[in-house]
């Protein structure tokens, strides 16, 4: 956990970031164990961020389906 703080703390500011993930926004700070280093990395990831949400779209079950066909 606090490797991946230290990653998001240098590009802070001075880079863009991608993360992509299948969990709830709101379930992010628990699966990032809670507690202090959870605040620091959401205030990060949460401050200027574009979200982009894909709903239920599953790109794994359209690719399959796609290779099926």
């Amino acid at each position: 956990l606090k490797f991946l703080f230290e990653i998001i703390e240098r590009r802070y500011d001075s880079g863009s970031t991608i993360y992509c993930t299948q969990f709830r926004k709101s379930d992010w700070h628990k699966r990032l164990g809670g507690g202090v280093h959870a605040d620091a990395i959401m205030d990060r990831i949460v401050h200027n961020a574009v979200w982009f949400d894909t709903g239920q779209l599953n790109m794994r079950e359209q690719l399959a389906k796609a290779s099926t066909n």
